[in-house]
This record gives C-alpha cells, sequence and structure tokens, in this order.
C-alpha cells in the first residue's frame, strides 16, 4: 500500500526536494505552500513518478487552515502516515532593526507552522496509533547566530516543545513518532526570498549542501525510532561546540557572524520577499549556489551506519587493548 505523506512548504527549496524524494519511494503526497505556480509543478513532479498528489495552498500560521487541509487530505488521498513539518519563514537582520510584525511573522510560521501541523496530524495518527511525524528544525535551534534572531527563537522553541510533547505520547504509550531533523545550511532559494535589511544577497555561512541531502535525511528519519538526527559535520560542529564552548563560541560570532551571512553582490532594495506574501516563479529546490554546495555527508553516511560503526569502533578497541596487554606481558 501506498504512504501518505504530507509535506508543508512543500514547492520549494527543501521542502520541494522532499516531495520529489517521497514521490520515488512510491508515496502519495499532499503538498501545503504558497504559490501556485510552484504547487501545480510539484504535483506534476509526483504524478510524473507514478503517485497521487494534493496540493493545498495554505499559510501554516492559520492553524484552522491547517486543520481543513489535513481533513481534506484524508478524504481525498486516505490516512496520512507520515507529517513533514517543514515550512518557515527567515529575515536576515539585526533584533533592533527588525519590525515587531516581522518578528512575528517568523514566529507565526516557522514556531506556530510546525505545532499547528503537528497537532492536525496528532488528531488523526493518536486515534489509529500509528504514523511519523518530523519537524525539521536546525543547527540553529542549538546554537543561536547574529541577524537570525528570530528564526533560531523559533528553533529552539520548537526544540522545547517536543521536548515536551515526547514524554507525553510515551506516557499514552503510543506507537505515533515525533522526531526532529537538524539541518546545516542548504542551498536553497530562501537566500534570494528571504526579507533581508542588509545591504547585500545574504548568503549561508559554513559548507553549504544541496536540498536532496536534507531531503534523503528526512526520509531516512521516518524511517528509523531516533530522537533526533543530525545532517552534516558542520551541524554536529555547531551543537557539540555550542555545548563545550558556548561563550568562545559567542566572541568568535560577533567577530564573524555579521559579515560571514552577507555576499558580495548589492540586494535590490525593492527586490520581492516571502515574509507576508509568496513571490512569483518556480525556482524549485536549489537556490544560487549550486557551484559551492556538496551532494553527500559522509556524517549522515556514518549515521545510517551508526551500528555498524559502533560496532567496528567496539572491536578496535577491544583488539587495542588484547594488544596492549600482550605487549605489557610480553
Amino acid at each position: 500500500m501506498r504512504q501518505v505523506v504530507v509535506v508543508t512548504g512543500g514547492s520549494a527549496g527543501i521542502g520541494r526536494a522532499a516531495v520529489r524524494e517521497f514521490a520515488r519511494a512510491g508515496a502519495d503526497v499532499a503538498i501545503l505552500a504558497r504559490g501556485q505556480e510552484r504547487l501545480d509543478n510539484a504535483v506534476r513532479e509526483v504524478e510524473a513518478e507514478g503517485g497521487r498528489a494534493l496540493a493545498i495552498p495554505v499559510d501554516v500560521a492559520d492553524a484552522d487552515a491547517v486543520e481543513a487541509a489535513a481533513e481534506r487530505i484524508e478524504q481525498e488521498l486516505g490516512p496520512i502516515d507520515i507529517w513533514i513539518n517543514n515550512a518557515f519563514a527567515g529575515i536576515f537582520s539585526t533584533f533592533m532593526d527588525m519590525s515587531q510584525e516581522e518578528f512575528e511573522r517568523v514566529t507565526a510560521v516557522t514556531y506556530f507552522g510546525q505545532v499547528n501541523g503537528t497537532r492536525a496530524a496528532l488528531k488523526r495518527m493518536l486515534a489509529r496509533d500509528r504514523g511519523t511525524i518530523v519537524l525539521v528544525g536546525s543547527a540553529l535551534a542549538y546554537r543561536g547566530i547574529p541577524l537570525q534572531s528570530a528564526y533560531c527563537g523559533a528553533k529552539h522553541a520548537l526544540q522545547g516543545f517536543l521536548d515536551s510533547l515526547r514524554p507525553e505520547l510515551q506516557h499514552r504509550d503510543s506507537k505515533v513518532h515525533v522526531t526532529m531533523v537538524q539541518l546545516p545550511a542548504v542551498n536553497t532559494p530562501q537566500f534570494d526570498w528571504a526579507r533581508s535589511h542588509g545591504a547585500n544577497k545574504p548568503r549561508p555561512v559554513g559548507k553549504i549542501y544541496q536540498p536532496e541531502v536534507a531531503a534523503r535525511a528526512i526520509k531516512f528519519a521516518t524511517e528509523v525510532r531516533r530522537k533526533e538526527v543530525w545532517v552534516g559535520n558542520t551541524t554536529a560542529q555547531a551543537i557539540l561546540g555550542d555545548k563545550v564552548a558556548s561563550s568562545l563560541l559567542d566572541h568568535y560570532l560577533a567577530e564573524t557572524g555579521v559579515e560571514g551571512q552577507s555576499g558580495s553582490e548589492p540586494m535590490k532594495q525593492d527586490r520581492a520577499d516571502n515574509l507576508f506574501t509568496a513571490p512569483p516563479g518556480d525556482p524549485g529546490a536549489h537556490g544560487r549556489f549550486d557551484d559551492k554546495a556538496v551532494d553527500s555527508s559522509w556524517q549522515m553516511a556514518l549515521n545510517r551506519n551508526r551500528n555498524g560503526v559502533v560496532g567496528a569502533a567496539g572491536l578496535a578497541i577491544a583488539a587495542g587493548l588484547v594488544l596492549t596487554r600482550w605487549r605489557s606481558r610480553s
């Protein structure tokens, strides 16, 4: 039987890559996003893989609209097996240069959008006692950076939300699985769409990955019952680094974090952004950094084969201990 998968923010970027990934795996896919042209093209891509697709224009910040979409999905495609909370909004700006309206909008989409999707999915999955919900997070859920206070705050909030929800589900012995995928910098259209108060076009920091890497990781997260899936060595470095040297990172980011997110190309100040309305066109999954982005992650390869890696490491340690003991006896 074909799985029914819901992807919010599925018309572009990581969401679009995830739609393609699940369609290739034989799923029927519901796509919740803004921008009719992108939605229509995403539907055609699912259908080209032999699946059924349902595109629903929706602003995930609207809880009633998300609930209505979930109801329609179950009526037209069937029971929802997997819900991917991917939609987000961002702005590149210092906190004091950002308006209250802008801050609240980023929070409404990036935080409450995932909360709304989780509620709509759980309402159906709990009754059946099955299903998987993926929250799409970021290394910035652990380590905030300059110019992204609203986005980082929302991703941090998702951590707390999920940490509360998970034991609630365990308390009721629910078989519904909730997990979070923590992503690195990804080559998506967000750096051309996100609102920015800077003079130059914003750019990602650190190593850049193609959206297909993120999409494969999201699918992997639906196949294993792990609390979290980290993607990319830079994600691991940011999360672990903040645990052991948070103050040092503060100083480092104070020196490099602002200029490091500013590209060399001047930005048109009247360009359209996607904070409140969907811009026209369909760039697909990729942004403008194809020449810099990598399409694989050795860290994810280790992640997928974690048991084998741990086993091999254990054997190596045991062999080393035996060799050391033999030498000491000799």
